[in-house]
């Protein structure tokens, strides 16, 4: 009768499995693998500040301390292309915040946590699932024009975050409402942080807490970060020449130059055309007006092509957007802006993000251009200009892309 028992008892125990499986199981059956243990803060290690962090009841509860800098929680663990959710309850009055895609590294500013931070924010501006750049460049995307996100935090009470980070997609939701929409490429890869925010001398402790803390993770790409090379340093294999200028390759570098007397516009034209994707590149503007261009079409003449460009020079525009054969300039920055972030004379990096009908310039992780919805072309080739009736030298290289299949 009790091994009868025992049996009825085992049967229906599986059965309980079935039909409700544990938690972890079904975070394996969906992707997503758990970062905290609910029981220590193993895998985890501290930067920074002096904040207290400690496993408590499930929770990673973070506490204030007076007089020290901001503190971070961090994964031992980098993660490239992931998504992570979790939830976060904070106290009045304490700023905090979770770090994505974030480094300390010896060489930037002694070991600064930097990198991108979703905002925790429990004051009146409310900017909680904003998206700001920790220790390097401010805000990248608040909540200023996004009253339903705002609205979404729950003052005192448990809130979810979500955050997708592929490519240089940085999206994020709080309460399943979307907050941030950011386009970056600044960064691919890096920890995960827990941040408690620096209080000054205020001796009474203010506390965030954090559970349910998973991570899916897309892939980490630390070697190539997803991208293909468009440039073997060698030769000029999957591009083509259009009449005007001339290119070569010397050093592992392209090098084009023109005269003057030529009006034509040299072009070395990508083979392959391009819907959805990230290019970058590094240029080096020595003389003349040149441009990295994007979704254009070949067209009879002088100018060779028609379409977007992300213009390159040696003194301004640099970084701002040009359409060829439509609008000419849509975004035309001033020589204040170029200023700040262009350095004549030496190698400099430049980013475009194309998707769909956002588009996205960045020179030396500064943004200099963006449209949203934009009503232009969704398709077409790279090229490489030399501007015609100037006298030209440019250079280029490590130019890669990372294209949507």
């Amino acid at each position: 009768m009790l091994k009868t028992r025992k049996k009825t008892m085992l049967a229906v125990f599986a059965l309980g499995l079935m039909l409700c499986p544990p938690a972890m199981a079904a975070d394996d059956a969906e992707g997503f693998v758990p970062l905290f243990d609910g029981k220590s803060l193993d895998g985890w290690t501290q930067r920074g500040g002096k904040a207290k962090y400690e496993a408590v009841d499930g929770m990673i509860v973070g506490s204030s301390v007076p007089n020290t800098s901001n503190s971070f929680l961090c994964t031992e663990k980098h993660y490239g292309d992931c998504i992570l959710e979790l939830e976060f309850k904070v106290d009045d009055g304490l700023n905090s915040g979770v770090q994505i895609r974030s480094n300390s590294l010896d060489d930037y500013k002694n070991g600064r946590v930097h990198g991108y931070q979703v905002e925790i924010d429990p004051s009146d501006r409310a900017w909680s699932g904003g998206i700001y750049d920790e220790g390097r460049r401010g805000w990248l995307c608040n909540l200023e024009k996004n009253e339903p996100a705002r609205k979404a935090f729950k003052r005192g009470e448990w809130n979810k975050f979500r955050v997708e980070a592929v490519g240089d997609s940085i999206k994020t939701w709080l309460n399943g409402v979307p907050a941030a929409d950011l386009k970056d490429s600044m960064t691919p890869s890096g920890f995960i942080a827990l941040q408690v925010h620096g209080v000054g001398g205020r001796t009474e402790p203010l506390q965030v807490r954090w559970r349910n803390i998973r991570l899916k993770d897309l892939g980490q790409r630390h070697e190539t970060d997803g991208y293909v090379s468009l440039f073997d340093g060698k030769t000029l294999g999957g591009w083509h020449t259009l009449p005007g200028g001339k290119w070569v390759v010397a050093d592992g570098v392209i090098l084009g130059t023109s005269e003057r007397s030529d009006p034509r516009h040299g072009q070395l034209v990508s083979d392959r055309r391009y819907k959805d994707f990230t290019v970058r590149l590094k240029f080096k503007a020595v003389q003349g007006n040149s441009g990295l261009y994007f979704r254009v079409d070949k067209v009879a003449g002088p100018v060779g092509v028609h379409g977007f460009q992300a213009e390159i020079d040696p003194a301004v525009d640099v970084g701002g957007l040009y359409e060829t054969g439509g609008r000419a300039w849509v975004v035309q920055p001033t020589a204040e802006e170029v200023a700040k972030y262009f350095k004549p004379g030496q190698w400099n990096e430049m980013t475009v993000s194309a998707h769909g009908r956002h588009i996205v310039v960045e020179v030396n992780g500064r943004k200099t251009a963006e449209l949203k919805d934009d009503p232009g072309r969704l398709e077409g080739y790279l090229a490489l200009q030399l501007h015609g009736g100037q006298d030209m030298h440019v250079e280029f290289k490590d130019i890669a892309i990372r294209a949507e299949q």
